[in-house]
């Protein structure tokens, strides 16, 4: 390992050379050059990249190159979203004192990331009073770690929702941000191995919280500044189509997914926030990422400022969302949302 210092006005920059020794796994090893002036890697994100392609795998967050839902897609999670409602403990309807609960799930970026976000919804005036934010994801918690179902993890979540007055019966949404800590198999390999893992936490949040109707993901922030391999690029970026391809197993009926009917073994999928952009190159809506967004022990996990860009992309979502909206937000006529309007008349079995 090499480590050069220069000195810029106002600015000190480091540049950390390692290597990665590949594993026996390993499809191809990647060699890490990173600093504050990194300031971009080349990478198109995968929602501007649209019908476009890298290493032979289409753009676009949904299928076909798209950014936006597939309408049956989005008809499934708008009818789910309006039997999200206030429940008691035991997980009975109840819309005079129960609670929706929005859950996190993750590792260290998701809980600093989520933290940030709770503490400025809570108090915001437009927030649905019935609901409760709670932040479940916890540090150095993996995706290899948190898809083992009887991991500590998840006996941990139990604590802290206990913490927060709620139990998994009112759990109905999730936000979900998970990586693995320094991969070194070579593209598409290990974002197939996220891919398969995120299929089992989806499974694992049905079988633990029976009430949860949608569960919503989002990508890792840049990597390219970063000062160790804990996650660096291109997986940063790489890693945003394992998000793509699970949601787009839904979306084609894959069995392992199925979210309808009383056979349902995963909440509705969904992106929630694309987080990723190409450092200083500004995305097509204008996202950038600057080294200061990164802690300087890293450049991996979020500063203050980091913390709170992607608090505000989730608020900006969950406050816009056609599935989010509707429980996320007072409503306006009332003190209280107009509940009755969405419960669904009859249950048909499909």
């Amino acid at each position: 390992m090499k480590i050069r210092h220069f000195v810029l006005p106002s600015l000190v920059c480091i540049f950390l050379t390692t290597h990665l020794t590949p594993t026996a796994n390993s499809q191809l090893a990647y060699t890490i050059t990173a600093s504050c002036s990194t300031t971009t890697v080349g990478r198109i994100p995968i929602n501007d990249l649209g019908t476009g392609f890298y290493q032979g795998f289409q753009g676009g967050l949904y299928p076909n190159g798209r950014n936006q839902r597939p309408a049956v897609h989005d008809s499934a999670g708008r009818a789910l979203a309006s039997q999200v409602v206030p429940r008691n403990s035991s997980g009975g309807i109840d819309l005079v004192n129960g609670k929706i609960v929005l859950l996190s799930i993750g590792m260290s970026n998701a809980t600093q990331e989520f933290s940030t976000f709770k503490s400025i919804a809570d108090t915001t005036s437009s927030k649905n009073p019935k609901l409760a934010i709670v932040d479940g994801a916890q540090g150095g918690q993996t995706a290899a770690i948190i898809s083992n179902p009887n991991a500590n993890f998840w006996t941990v979540i139990d604590q802290r929702l206990t913490a927060a007055g709620v139990t998994r019966q009112q759990v109905q949404a999730a936000w979900v941000k998970e990586a693995n800590a320094s991969p070194t198999e070579g593209f598409p390999r290990h974002a197939q191995i996220l891919d398969s893992q995120f299929v089992l936490i989806a499974r694992i949040l049905k079988s633990r919280y029976p009430n949860i109707m949608l569960a919503y993901w989002s990508s890792r922030t840049y990597g390219g500044y970063a000062t160790t391999n804990l996650n660096p690029e291109p997986y940063a970026y790489e890693s945003g189509f394992a998000v793509k391809w699970t949601i787009t197993r839904q979306i084609n009926g894959d069995t392992a997914l199925t979210y309808s009917g009383p056979n349902a073994r995963a909440p509705w999928l969904s992106w929630g926030a694309y987080l990723w952009a190409d450092g200083l190159v500004p995305r097509s809506d204008g996202l950038t990422w600057i080294c200061d967004d990164f802690v300087t022990s890293d450049r991996t996990h979020p500063s203050t400022s980091g913390r709170l860009k992607v608090a505000q992309m989730l608020l900006n979502f969950f406050k816009s969302d056609t599935t989010t909206k509707g429980w996320f937000l007072r409503s306006s006529s009332t003190s209280l949302p107009n509940y009755g309007s969405q419960l669904p008349q009859q249950f048909l079995l499909e």
